[in-house]
């Protein structure tokens, strides 16, 4: 639920009142519950600022087209020196001016770097991109999961209804058999089976219960919802008309949507630039250079000048890493190897999607039959029941009858919740692993 929505439920509830607001019970949607975790989830911050980090990264490779400027200011203290022959005698004092500066600036402007500093940005670029891909697959995976809670709470309350409508009847049951047994007309073994029986639904309640609370606190967690909400998920979620594409369109939607295989992809187009980053270590690097330096006193000069000397300087710089020659082959093989690895993980990757996508469809259109058969399965067990109970009222029916009747139609309810469930979990999965949830 977004924020907006619980504050209006928060106004709604001070104006009822007349108090403080509390969090409560609130029908969510699916789709609420997806808002909420993508601008509340604690395990999406990481990746959502590791895409931010990236772009500025760009900015970063982007600075090594700007020049580079030094500046250097020297002050220091001369001492005098001397003069000798060259055999070291004829010793001569040369005074020198004691006080020493030093003024420079020079600036170098990359021309041509063999294309590395463009690539730095095309592999800051695709990085940047990587960094999208991977919240991309977080936030895919992190809705999945919500999912999951969610239809399981979906499941559990309609579960929970079920075995309170068999508990009712159950009770009724065993009230009409303590009534026959005053009679006379029922014996107190069956009484005590049947209270077992009520006994089993009522702590299969409490399980469910438990159940309940346990997937409301990961649902509430995991979407970034207040602890005090309690989740009550949106009932039309079973009455919405499910697309039936084939499976060649889910292929193609996983294709070209899928985050996974968008990472795999980005991984060999990185591995790639930092292959071509590698070889350009072998090319030249060709820079515009100026500078302007002053300094004194002049002592080149005997005796010493005791001026300032300035020049300045225009030109253009060539350097070249001589031993690249030998030593960046390594680099390279390393790098195509690197290359290799990455498509191989691409094609592994597109293989798994691939697969996926296929048994997700399968188990789709098999939740349909399912729920055709479970649909029918109730309908049998239902009236089996009402057979059984009708003849053991009549006294024509033993109590293992009525138990192995309530047994069946309980399981038979049970099982037709799981199946309305499957048609909506697989549908939801098939989103998932087409990139499309």
């Amino acid at each position: 639920m977004n924020n907006l929505r619980l504050l209006a439920g928060c106004a709604l509830s001070i104006l009822l009142s007349g108090g403080a607001c509390a969090y409560g019970q609130s029908v969510v949607t699916l789709e609420e519950i997806y808002q909420s975790a993508e601008a509340n989830s604690a395990r999406l911050r990481p990746y959502v600022t590791a895409e931010a980090e990236a772009v500025k990264e760009i900015s970063v490779a982007k600075a090594g087209r700007l020049p580079d400027i030094d500046a250097s200011l020297s002050l220091s203290f001369i001492g005098d020196g001397f003069t000798t022959k060259r055999d070291f005698t004829d010793y001569q004092k040369a005074p020198i001016p004691h006080l020493g500066t030093g003024l420079a600036v020079g600036v170098t402007q990359p021309l041509y770097t063999g294309g590395a500093i463009t690539g730095s940005i095309e592999l800051a670029e695709l990085k940047s991109t990587a960094a999208r891909f991977a919240t991309d697959l977080q936030r895919d995976n992190i809705r999945f999961e919500l999912t999951g809670f969610y239809l399981d709470v979906y499941k559990f309350t309609n579960l929970r209804q079920v075995v309170e409508s068999n508990l009712t009847s159950a009770r009724k049951v065993l009230a009409e058999m303590q009534a026959r047994y005053e009679q006379g007309t029922a014996l107190q073994n069956d009484i005590t089976r049947y209270e077992l029986l009520v006994s089993n639904l009522e702590l299969q309640i409490i399980r469910i219960d438990n159940t309940l609370e346990i997937l409301n606190n990961n649902l509430v967690t995991v979407a970034g919802l207040p602890k005090e909400t309690k989740v009550i998920p949106d009932s039309t979620i079973l009455l919405r008309s499910l697309p039936l594409q084939g499976e060649e369109w889910w292929q193609a939607e996983a294709r070209s949507n899928s985050p996974s295989l968008k990472l795999a992809r980005s991984g060999v187009d990185i591995s790639r630039k930092a292959e071509d980053l590698v070889k350009a270590e072998r090319l030249p690097k060709v820079g515009l250079q100026a500078g302007w330096t002053m300094d004194g006193p002049i002592l080149v000069e005997i005796p010493p000048i005791n001026r300032n000397l300035s020049y300045w300087y225009v030109g253009l710089g060539v350097s070249y890493n001589v031993a690249s020659l030998y030593k960046t082959n390594r680099s390279i093989d390393k790098s195509r190897l690197s290359t290799r690895k990455a498509a191989e993980q691409l094609a592994a990757a597109d293989e798994g999607v691939s697969m996926a996508v296929r048994a997700d469809h399968v188990r789709y259109l098999e939740a349909y039959e399912q729920l055709k058969t479970q649909q029918k399965s109730v309908e049998l067990a239902e009236r089996n029941y009402n057979t059984v109970a009708t003849r053991y009222s009549e006294g024509m029916a033993l109590i293992t009858d009525m138990l192995d009747a309530a047994d069946s139609r309980l399981g038979a309810q049970q099982k037709l919740i799981d199946a309305r469930i499957d048609i909506i979990y697989y549908y939801y999965k098939l989103l998932f692993t087409s990139g499309k949830i």
